[in-house]
Order: structure tokens, then C-alpha cells, then sequence
């Protein structure tokens, strides 16, 4: 089987594939799609008749996915046959003991349930088993397992194709982020003067007030002020968060959950600098961070 050979690079968990082929009278297409997820779950859709495919090709997949919900779906036909369908008797007891148990506690609740019909049994999942008849079962299956891996290139190719556009994107975001970051350094430079017109206010303020008040609780309410006035440690936190995401970007695949968390910081500092600007300015530079980091949060959730 043809093994994982792409470049180390930023996947999305979204992405699909297509493909058709045919042998000996037989023709199927794969479709393989998926969306993202917090893990990996992956849903086979393939025929019952086919014996041993599902086990095949999930190790298969595993091996090019780590995060998301992926689905494969398989459909096979053969020239001129008609497929039977029959009823697996054990899935059949299996599902009208599972409705009996949803009616029966439906009733315990007091709710009242429409009764089931043959067709809502029959669309359940391995109820009806279609078949096709034909001679050599194993070398049907030996095409189909042979064909699998390319349609697996080509999605695992889409995926990285989504990942770049993402890396493009999220790289742009972290641009901008830098960006408001140095205007908000510069403007705790600009703003010196009014800061420090502001602690004497207030320090008159506590000088005013402090008859009884001990050394050391008056030392505590000035390191208070000086520290609700500081925005440096936001400010360096910011760029530390930039340097981070981009080095994460540049590292390769399954950076998601990392991005994720570095998201939550970023979010953190944005959020402090908001409460802490005392001026105007900085209040617009932290709404704009903001708006910008939740952008990228939803760019994030699609990376693998």
C-alpha cells in the first residue's frame, strides 16, 4: 500500500475526493469528505457484501488523518446485474428492540410517539444488506483496495492545498496583529504624561484619605494603580503570542489544538489591554485585536 509521502505542511480537516473506476464488469466510485472535529471519527459507508474492506481501509485512513470526521462512502455496481437486497434477521431484532425501548420510555415521561413504520426500520444502518452476485468476490476486493490509496492522495492533496490557503490567511491575521500591537506600544509611550497625571490624582486621592491607614496597606494600593496602569507585560506577552503562532504555522501538520490554546492567550492579553488603556486609542487597539482574534479562531478550527 502506498504510504504517506506528502511534505510536512499545515493540513485543514476539510476537504473531499472523488473517484471512479471499474474492472471486469464492475464499477464503483469512492467519495471521501470530511469536516473538522475535536478528534478523529471516521464513518465507512461501504457494501456488507464485501467482506473485510471496512477493516482494510480504516487503518488506511488512520494513517493520513489524525483530526476530524471523515466519511467514505463506497458504491459498486456490476454491468447488467441486478443488486438483491435481504433483511440480516439479527440487525432486524436488534433495531425493533432499540424502537420498543425508545416507545417504552417515551411512555414513562408521558410522551406519546407515532407508531414506527416498516420503512423507518428499514433505513436503519445494516437492516437491508444488498448483494451482487458475482464470481470471484477476492479479486473485486483486491481492485477496490489496490484503487483506495489514490483517491486517499488526492484528498490528502486537498487538504494540504485548504491548509495553505489557511496558513496564507492566518499568517495575513497575524500581520495585522503585530501591527496594532507596535501602535499600542507606541501610544503607552505617548500617553506617559497622562498616566502619570492620573497616579498623582489618585495618589492624592489615598493621601487625602489615608488617616490610620497603615504603611503597608498604603504601599499595596500604589503598587495597585501603578499596575492597572501598566501595559507592558500585554504589550510583550502580544508579540511573544505573534512569534509563537508563526513558528507554529512553519512547523508542520497537527498544530490545531496548539493554535487553539495560543488563541485562548491571545485572547487573554486583548482582553487585559481593553481593561487596563485608561485612553481612548488603546481601547480602539484592543477591540480591534479582538475582532481580529476571533477571526482567527474561526480560521483555527479547521486546522488539523
Amino acid at each position: 500500500m502506498e504510504k504517506n509521502n506528502f511534505k510536512a505542511s499545515v493540513r485543514s480537516m476539510t476537504g473531499f475526493a472523488v473517484q471512479s473506476s471499474a474492472m471486469d464488469g464492475f464499477r464503483w466510485t469512492w467519495d471521501i469528505r470530511a469536516v473538522n472535529g475535536k478528534g478523529l471519527d471516521i464513518r465507512l459507508r461501504v457494501p456488507d457484501w464485501i467482506e473485510g474492506l471496512e477493516t482494510a481501509i480504516r487503518p488506511l485512513i488512520a494513517e493520513h488523518v489524525r483530526r476530524g470526521n471523515v466519511t467514505v462512502s463506497l458504491r459498486v455496481a456490476r454491468d447488467g446485474a441486478v443488486a438483491k437486497l435481504s433483511v440480516n434477521q439479527e440487525q432486524l431484532a436488534a433495531v425493533i428492540r432499540a424502537f420498543l425501548d425508545i416507545e417504552r420510555e417515551a411512555a414513562n415521561l408521558g410522551l406519546s410517539l407515532g407508531l414506527a413504520k416498516a420503512s423507518d426500520i428499514a433505513v436503519v444502518h445494516g437492516v437491508l444488506e444488498q448483494s451482487i452476485e458475482q464470481d470471484n468476490p477476492t479479486e473485486l476486493s483486491k481492485a477496490l483496495l489496490d484503487d483506495f490509496p489514490s483517491v486517499l492522495k488526492a484528498f490528502d492533496m486537498m487538504r494540504v492545498s485548504e491548509g495553505q490557503s489557511l496558513t496564507s490567511v492566518l499568517s495575513g491575521q497575524l500581520d495585522k496583529i503585530e501591527a496594532l500591537t507596535e501602535r499600542a506600544s507606541q501610544l503607552v509611550e505617548e500617553r506617559k504624561d497622562d498616566v502619570a497625571t492620573s497616579l498623582k490624582r489618585n495618589l492624592a486621592r489615598i493621601l487625602d484619605n489615608s488617616e490610620g491607614l497603615d504603611h503597608s496597606r498604603l504601599e499595596q494600593e500604589l503598587a495597585l494603580l501603578a499596575v492597572k496602569a501598566d501595559i507592558t507585560e500585554e504589550i510583550d506577552r502580544l508579540v511573544s503570542h505573534v512569534a509563537a503562532a508563526r513558528e507554529l504555522l512553519g512547523e508542520a501538520q497537527l498544530v490545531g489544538r496548539k493554535m487553539d490554546f495560543l488563541m485562548q492567550e491571545f485572547n487573554r492579553e486583548a482582553n487585559t489591554l481593553c481593561a487596563k488603556a485608561q485612553n481612548i486609542n488603546l481601547t480602539r487597539i484592543g477591540l480591534a485585536l479582538k475582532a481580529l482574534i476571533d477571526q482567527m479562531r474561526e480560521q483555527v478550527q479547521n486546522v488539523e
